[in-house]
């Protein structure tokens, strides 16, 4: 789970409710489009609140960012069905929010939105100028991960949320200990969870269990990808990461003293190396074609 550095947005950001043909979105938005949009999507448990210390440096770089909280994430509101949250219909709102924002946009998806901005752009690349994956595998999360997913899923069938969350607590390790982390973020983790719906966390989960090996249509799209990573990944081994990369042709970045979550642990670093990738797309968009 992302515990985010700051909890306070830059003067000038905004936190407002994007509008789309699939309905309304929390976002956080800061930065004109100077050198582009970028779009950013999180991860399993994640929210906005996990991008807030790359909004100042991206915006810095020229880009107008907006960060979004997913259908049954935190402020964005969903419905009570799991059905509502398979894989599909979070790609129909990636592919709604990609028109709203306006575009061509940078799509970055963290680890479980990651898989979910392959999915819409597998179906329509057409608003995309580039594509990153940030600590974001190739199929199925490694076994430890498998584990502890199964006993959530197991745990959400006869627990409520706060149920739920206290025992999440007593799983984690040392190091993650609730006395370590600042009391406005700690509440701020516990109010998101609470907020987050079930089925959204169910569906999800299942599909991090289950998710397919779609490796070789992505590598087949004419879309400049990037595949940015901490040096150490729980969720997805980063030499599985390595070799994600090498097999779609992608730019490779991988962020030193980072973990699974390297907008939260280097924040400044990471979006140093996002705006290098964009550049970069922009510069093969520049191109003559052959």
């Amino acid at each position: 789970m992302s515990k985010p550095p700051t909890l306070d947005l830059p003067a000038g950001a905004r936190a407002f409710r994007l509008a789309t043909a699939r309905g309304e979105f929390a976002a956080h938005e800061f930065g004109r489009a100077e050198r582009g949009t970028a779009l950013l999507l999180p991860g399993f448990t994640g929210s906005k609140e996990d991008f807030i210390a790359l909004l100042e440096p991206l915006a810095e770089a020229g880009f107008r960012v907006v960060a979004v909280d997913g259908r049954g994430q935190h402020e964005s509101a969903g419905p009570r069905d799991e059905a509502a949250y398979g894989q599909d219909e979070l790609a129909s709102d990636v592919l709604a929010l990609l028109a709203a924002v306006g575009g061509p946009c940078h799509l970055v998806g963290h680890s479980l939105g990651g898989q979910i901005a392959r999915a819409a752009v597998l179906r329509d690349a057409s608003r995309v100028a580039s594509l990153t994956l940030m600590s974001s595998g190739p199929a199925a999360v490694c076994a430890a991960q498998q584990a502890r997913l199964k006993m959530l899923l197991g745990a959400l069938t006869v627990m409520d949320m706060e149920a739920v969350w206290q025992a999440m607590r007593e799983l984690d390790p040392p190091e993650a200990a609730d006395e370590q982390t600042p009391p406005a973020v700690r509440e701020f983790l516990h109010r998101r969870w609470i907020n987050t719906a079930p089925e959204q966390l169910s569906a999800t989960a299942q599909q991090l269990l289950g998710e397919p090996d779609r490796v070789p249509e992505l590598a087949a799209l004419p879309l400049p990808l990037h595949v940015l990573s901490g040096e150490r990944d729980y969720v997805w081994p980063v030499p599985l990461l390595d070799g994600m990369a090498a097999r779609l042709g992608a730019r490779r970045t991988v962020i030193a003293g980072a973990e699974h979550s390297p907008n939260v642990d280097r924040p400044r670093e990471t979006a140093r190396e996002l705006v290098r990738g964009w550049h970069e797309a922009a510069s093969r968009a520049d191109r003559p074609a052959d």
